[in-house]
């Protein structure tokens, strides 16, 4: 079989390509595929996006309606509500600071003030430079070691603000 056939049959098995020809959409549609294409794993299909495009942005949210036949309120909803999904791209780092109960009365607000001062952003931003992005959470289940942050996926207990913001200097220009 000539080499142009066979790309042929396998551009035919693949299906159509993404208009924007990334292959990111066709990796999204596999794991939809897994799914059925059914609305009830919204979630997790919205995961699959963030992690391979890095967040969720409104034309990707438009594809994921499409697909699991969805109207684009119910995504944008789902997106909007949880935390753990992003609609701007992320900072090269991140810095998650617990404001649940015990650790605001241990001092997140002081470690949430030292670290806005510090990058010049305030919560749920990312710097100029896309260094680090500031990110708050209700609770990360870490009451114990009160204040918690989660610093580039590693949770940190009994926080001040001169031992955060010496973690962080290194990541911004201006530390």
């Amino acid at each position: 079989m000539a080499e142009a056939a066979k790309t042929e049959v396998i551009k035919k098995k693949a299906g159509p390509a993404h208009p924007s020809g990334d292959k990111r959409f066709k990796l999204l549609e596999v794991t939809m595929k897994r799914h059925q294409f059914r609305s009830d794993a919204l979630i997790e299909v919205m995961h699959a996006a963030q992690e391979l495009f890095g967040f969720l942005e409104v034309d990707l949210m438009f594809f994921i309606a499409r697909y699991l036949k969805l109207p684009p309120s119910r995504v944008f909803g789902v997106a909007t509500f949880y935390n753990l999904f992003s609609l701007r791209p992320k900072g090269e780092h991140t810095c998650v600071l617990c404001t649940g109960t015990a650790c605001y009365v241990k001092g997140a607000d002081a470690l949430l003030d030292a670290v806005e001062k510090l990058a010049g952003i305030k919560a749920g931003e990312t710097t100029e430079d896309g260094k680090l992005s500031l990110v708050t959470a209700r609770c990360l289940g870490a009451c114990g070691i009160a204040p918690a942050v989660v610093v580039d996926g590693t949770v940190k207990g009994l926080e001040t603000p001169d031992s955060l913001v010496q973690q962080l200097k290194g990541w911004l220009p201006n530390g």
